[in-house]
């Protein structure tokens, strides 16, 4: 049986998570064999639809363009996943907002167990997951017809595109005329507040650099931006620093923010509990700055430096 990838979209453009859970769908495709489809759900999707087209192992992508799709509703998207699901023994998206509030609908209306967040795939039918913040690692296994399965990014190296304008999947429209297919009465989208910014996306950035308690106060967090500026990076923030006020919280990194695995993480201020360290453990290179040597932090840094951050900071920016 082939596999149906759901796609993440923003604003017209195809979210970099998809190219990681594609990755895995790959390795599940190894053991079960068959083709990998894309799902692209929303309205005017053309160009998001071109851009799956390209990704390394997709056979084909499936457009499902319409008003009722726009904001990626769970409602509707359910629905709509429900009556593709029967062509398919897996369907997977990524542990993303969007994958976290539709797949559980799925599962619960195909009346199945939802897979969350792996981060490895041993066969078809059997995955690894964190649990207990990441302290332990569990390997499920399923039997059930249908595996709904959400996809923690960071486990899975990104699928590459193919550069020529046609791409290698066909593209074919979703045929929407089954009953209620695309109509939703149950949810209405009310409003969304973006957060604008040059920086980097925090998920997907190759550098990151966050600041804890330790920062003091949210004007302080400008210490950080001339270092993010020289590096190229995004800027992000412990939940500390987020209950305390210095930040929003579309910038914590944690076990209930976002989980990040860039190439280069800096930690400023940030002690290291075990729910940061969930976020972020998996980063190629962590560069922890903290005045205290005792921190939990340096436990999994590869470079640590203990000092006073105020003094550190504009140091390490002149020396950029």
């Amino acid at each position: 049986m082939s596999i149906l990838v759901l796609a993440e979209h923003h604003d017209g453009q195809l979210a970099g998570a998809t190219a990681h859970v594609v990755a895995a769908a790959q390795a599940i495709q190894q053991d079960s064999g068959g083709d990998i489809d894309i799902l692209v759900a929303g309205e005017n999707v053309g160009a998001v639809a071109e851009a799956a087209a390209k990704l390394d192992g997709v056979a084909k992508v499936r457009v499902a363009d319409n008003a009722a799709y726009a904001h990626q509703l769970a409602e509707p998207l359910s629905t709509l996943l429900v009556e593709l699901a029967g062509d398919y023994s897996h369907v997977l998206a990524a542990a993303s907002t969007t994958g976290k509030n539709v797949l559980p609908r799925l599962a619960a209306l195909k009346d199945v167990s939802q897979i969350s967040e792996i981060v490895e795939v041993v066969d078809a039918d059997t995955f690894k997951r964190p649990i207990y913040a990441g302290n332990a690692v569990a390997t499920v296994q399923s039997a059930d017809s249908l595996k709904v399965i959400t996809v923690r990014s960071t486990g899975f190296d990104a699928v590459g595109s193919f550069q020529d304008q046609g791409g290698s999947a066909a593209i074919e429209a979703v045929d929407l005329s089954f009953t209620n297919g695309a109509d939703n009465t149950q949810s209405i989208f009310v409003k969304q507040e973006l957060a604008a910014s040059d920086r980097p996306e925090l998920a997907g950035a190759k550098v990151v650099i966050s600041g804890g308690r330790g920062m003091g106060s949210g004007e302080n967090f400008k210490l950080l931006d001339g270092i993010a500026d020289k590096l190229g990076a995004a800027i992000g923030a412990s939940r500390a620093a987020v209950d305390a006020g210095f930040v929003p919280n579309d910038m914590q990194v944690g076990q209930t923010g976002k989980i990040v695995a860039p190439e280069l993480y800096i930690a400023v201020g940030i002690s290291g509990a075990i729910q940061h360290l969930a976020g972020m453990k998996d980063s190629k290179v962590i560069v922890a700055i903290n005045k205290d040597e005792e921190a939990p932090i340096f436990q999994v840094a590869d470079y640590g430096l203990v000092g006073d951050l105020f003094e550190i900071l504009p140091e390490l920016e002149s020396k950029l």
